[in-house]
């Protein structure tokens, strides 16, 4: 027996009209030095045809073709996500963070045909367009640029503006697009290798749209105003872009102006209700929040992920602002969304804690397991700890290997069953709450024991001098390997290594003190704000930390 529904296809252009006329008075508001920007849903939607005009009818793009973005977020990014993949072409965003050699192989090897770039980071892309293949045909100027910067690029050059005014504001937008087609590629951001492409088909995307506005993850309603300070060229910045225009959410798009102080200056000014970014974007913000002088209280919900938030960090949103932090977990290869920290019901807030320091619990469409060392299937009983693994309708199955080539699927990333492997370590409760305990290449090994850096992280930046905190595992000639801990203070701090070690010491196991100490200026990040910890190890092989024994005397 077969069913007798209907079979539509899940695509970006579903989601696109229904912004447009359902949600059509809904804005999107783009954060300038001049001041906000403010267009609407319908506004937005008849841009994005005529961006859609000018790809097909005077820069050649088809079905299939890539157009890659190398922008902030902003509303001609969003006119972007929703033309390119409507018109079955595929939405290429380009991490403007990304080192030069890693952003001029992302190019060529997705073969992108068009670059629509924003103009203030023009110089960057300028750069390493003499690195760029023949595939690149055209440049798309978003904003003032200096055209000398362009002069000796070979392909069409056009300013964002120009090409799209008088267009028509309708498309024939294709109704019979196959939901498994690819709608948008990203790159993983490379710590190891060369970045790897993972492709979004468009039921994928749509799916994944699903899963961000249900009530249990971010909840968007036409009721919100959602800031995504998580950029657009990081995995679609969670999905918030297309959930928005889904749900009838107000887009509040801060543009380059990501510092504390203007973030500050348009949740006061523009009264988001949610917002998401990684934990060093939040730590910022706290700061400028606890000076004085804006108001933050309209935010209902603060979404952190990209890497684990410290209790410290959620604990001072909340009990000195109001703002309720929420963790979530997910990678490029997830989507991202692949859990969302909501507590069950009938708990005080003080027992809310214990689920609210997780990573969070797994949706019906993500399914999860944890494989010990030797290949074992760990139970889950939020003890027994093993590597994570994951599948469901929006988790790759494999990476682009470029065109024409059939996709890749290294053993180190997918088992041989088609289980997405994460290099997460962590455990899982019998109810689907996730706690990671570090990335695989990041446990601290030590006399045959596991320590979690993540942990002593978050310990260290409980301290109030402390800024932030990074721990790697050096090698140890006794134990194997033992914890480093580099340290940023607060401006004005007057704590030492000593003091430190014994407020950790106060909060875990003596035997994963670190006995190397390092008081360093800032923590390198990766690209997508990420704890570097890779540099970290590099600069202790170097000796060009100045470490500082403890425990050891």
């Amino acid at each position: 027996m077969f069913s007798t529904m209907q079979d539509v296809p899940l695509t970006v252009t579903r989601i696109l009209r229904h912004g447009a006329t359902v949600h059509g008075t809904s804005t999107v508001t783009t954060w300038t030095e001049d001041g906000p920007v403010v267009r609407t849903f319908a506004e937005v939607a008849a841009r994005s045809a005529q961006l859609a005009h000018a790809l097909r009818d005077e820069l050649g793009i088809r079905e299939g073709d890539v157009v890659a973005t190398l922008m902030w977020n902003n509303t001609e990014h969003q006119e972007a996500y929703l033309a390119v993949p409507s018109m079955g072409a595929v939405l290429h965003t380009l991490n403007l963070r990304l080192p030069a050699q890693q952003l001029a192989y992302i190019v060529n090897h997705a073969a992108d045909r068009v670059i629509v770039v924003d103009g203030s980071v023009l110089p960057l892309l300028a750069a390493v367009l003499p690195q760029l293949a023949d595939t690149l045909e055209h440049l798309v100027v978003s904003g003032p640029y200096d055209p000398a910067l362009l002069a000796g690029f070979a392909g069409g050059v056009h300013e964002y503006e120009a090409l799209i005014a008088d267009r028509p504001t309708d498309f024939p937008w294709r109704d019979d697009l196959d939901e498994r087609a690819a709608a948008a590629i990203c790159y993983t951001s490379g710590t190891t290798g060369d970045p790897k492409g993972v492709v979004y088909s468009h039921r994928s995307v749509y799916l994944h749209c699903m899963q961000v506005n249900a009530a249990d993850s971010f909840g968007l309603t036409g009721q919100d105003t959602v800031l995504p300070v998580v950029p657009m060229f990081h995995v679609n910045a969670w999905g918030i872009p297309h959930a928005a225009f889904m749900s009838g959410a107000n887009l509040l798009m801060p543009d380059r102006f990501l510092q504390p102080k203007p973030l500050a200056e348009m949740i006061d000014r523009i009264r988001p209700t949610v917002s998401a970014a990684v934990p060093t974007i939040w730590n910022g913000l706290l700061d400028e929040l606890d000076a004085g002088g804006h108001d933050a209280t309209s935010l209902r919900m603060v979404v952190i992920g990209g890497s684990a938030c410290p209790p410290a960090l959620m604990k001072g949103f909340e009990e000195r602002h109001g703002i309720r932090v929420v963790h979530a977990w997910g990678m490029t290869e997830t989507s991202p969304l692949g859990t969302f920290a909501t507590p069950p019901a009938g708990l005080t807030a003080e027992q809310e804690w214990p689920y609210r320091v997780t990573q969070g619990r797994f949706p019906a469409s993500v399914e999860a397991r944890l494989t010990g060392p030797s290949g074992e299937r760990m139970p889950h009983d939020g003890v027994s700890a093993g590597e994570l693994e994951v599948r469901g309708p929006w988790i790759a199955g494999a990476y682009f290997a470029g065109a024409g080539r059939d996709p890749e699927r290294p053993a180190d990333k997918f088992s041989e069953d088609g289980w997405l492997r994460t290099g997460d370590v962590g455990t899982i409760t019998a109810d689907g709450f996730l706690t990671l305990t570090d990335r695989a290449k990041d446990v601290i090994k030590s006399g045959g024991e596991w320590i979690s850096s993540v942990e002593l992280e978050n310990q260290l930046m409980a301290h109030p001098e402390v800024a932030e905190a990074a721990v790697v595992a050096v090698p140890d000639e006794k134990w194997g390997e033992r914890p480093l801990a580099t340290v940023v203070l607060r401006p004005g701090a007057t704590a030492g290594l000593r003091e430190l070690r014994a407020f950790l010491a106060e909060r875990v196991a003596s035997w994963q003190l670190p006995e190397r100490w390092a008081i360093v200026e800032a923590v390198p990040k990766t690209s997508v704000g990420k704890f570097d910890k890779k540099v970290i190890r590099a600069d202790y092989a170097a000796e060009r930390l100045e470490v500082t024994l403890l425990g050891k005397e």
